[in-house]
């Protein structure tokens, strides 16, 4: 479900025609809908209701302080990886009781930060991480909450570049090596052993992976309980996955439905770390066409974003519906559509059936709400693209687009080049 429709004629998100969005802020331009984002929030919040259950958003999908406040007025916490994610949620009003910081390569500043800020936990990847926290800790004269992350080696059935749980990857530690690491940990002074995590991977169409990771992972829990490690959350990650082109990704209904048995009798505080299910579909970027070219038997639409702007076709080769913002009529062709950037991997869709378009109109890349902005950059020193945010017929600016200046701020050139 999104907030994205054509009316009249004109595609809008929630009352706002996109084409006047284009024309008022410019292009490329990523447009994100708060009905859209609040809607997705709450279907999850009230599918897991039957639990005490806490959603942190994960902020790496969509990161812009508009998208996180809206989400922390709607009761979100948010799952950070890095000490910017933590200051951005900070910026945005999060309360800190309701972050959960993972990534296997913290460093002390950022375990301090953390610590300082008073968060939830931090999830543990490895037993020199943990040497690292309890370190920092005692430094502070602090207690770290913790959570050791558990590879369950589940194949999730998405691309291999975005799974996370399986004993190949970079993730977490693998089950056998569980106990004795909350052994260890209940050892230290500085650190208390507060949660279980996992995380299996992301854009995950079915719940059988969950279940199948719970089943791996719930036995551990029920053994460290009797154990008596002080566990109060259990942190099953996010990953759900969206719809793209066709695919038929579990409801947040039916992955409750899924979950919930599994977790009967637990007694802990459930966490979840969606990102995708919550920002994907609520975000679309806006891009006018410069150019129509054919070059043999291959048509090529040359538009104004770029893979620089919107990199998961170059990077994953995924699928991104694209719409003209304004219906109308023309003959069906079926063409690349390609940006400016100097790669032959520049493309927002290869072979695409599409209504031939003339210079000047805007199209809409659909589904672009996560890992869209967030892993944009600047390649050929190309700047960045605004953000705005829509609620009903109304536009705000969440972030101007980026300037000339903004691309060599920081930089210096030494004095001794300048010498002839």
């Amino acid at each position: 479900m999104h907030e994205f429709a054509y009316r009249g004629g004109a595609l809008c998100a929630e009352a706002a025609p996109l084409e006047e969005l284009a024309r008022k802020f410019g292009t490329p331009l990523y447009v994100y809908s708060h009905a859209t984002l609040t809607g997705h929030f709450e279907r999850l919040d009230r599918a897991f209701a039957p639990v005490p259950h806490l959603i942190c958003y994960s902020v790496k999908s969509c990161s812009n302080l508009a998208v996180l406040k809206t989400l922390a007025n709607a009761g979100a916490g948010f799952d950070i990886v890095s000490g910017g994610e933590l200051h951005r949620a900070l910026a945005s009003g999060a309360d800190p009781g309701k972050i959960v910081f993972a990534g296997v390569g913290k460093t002390g500043e950022e375990i301090s930060a953390a610590l300082r800020a008073g968060i939830l936990f931090l999830t543990v990847e490895s037993l020199a991480e943990l040497d690292a926290i309890e370190r920092v800790a005692a430094r502070l004269r602090a207690t770290a909450r913790i959570a050791f992350r558990i590879t369950p080696d589940v194949d999730p059935r998405t691309h291999r570049y975005v799974t996370t749980g399986k004993a190949e990857n970079k993730f977490g530690l693998d089950p056998s090596r569980v106990r004795d690491a909350y052994r260890r940990a209940m050892r230290c002074r500085h650190v208390r052993p507060t949660a279980v995590q996992m995380h299996i991977g992301s854009q995950i169409i079915d719940t059988g992976p969950y279940v199948e990771a719970l089943r791996k992972v719930l036995p551990l829990v029920r053994e460290l309980l009797r154990a008596g490690v002080p566990l109060e959350h259990l942190d099953i990650g996010g990953g759900l996955g969206i719809i793209y082109r066709d695919e038929n990704p579990a409801t947040a209904d039916r992955f409750a439905s899924a979950v919930l048995p599994e977790l009967q009798g637990l007694g802990l505080k459930l966490v979840l770390e969606p990102g995708r299910f919550i920002a994907g579909n609520s975000g679309v970027l806006l891009t006018r066409v410069l150019y129509l070219k054919k070059s043999g038997a291959k048509n090529f639409v040359i538009t104004d974003a770029a893979m620089n702007d919107l990199i998961r076709p170059s990077l994953y080769g995924a699928y991104h519906e694209i719409l003209p913002v304004r219906k109308g009529r023309g003959r069906s062709i079926v063409a690349d559509v390609v940006g400016p950037v100097c790669e032959a991997g520049d493309f927002l869709a290869k072979d695409r059936k599409m209504r031939e378009p003339r210079p000047g109109e805007y199209l809409a890349v659909m589904g672009a709400g996560a890992y869209g902005f967030t892993m944009s950059s600047n390649y050929n020193s190309r700047r960045r693209p605004a953000e705005v945010l829509v609620r009903g017929a109304r536009a705000w600016l969440v972030r101007e687009r980026e300037t000339y200046e903004d691309l060599v701020r920081g930089e210096r050139i030494p004095a001794f080049l300048w010498k002839r």
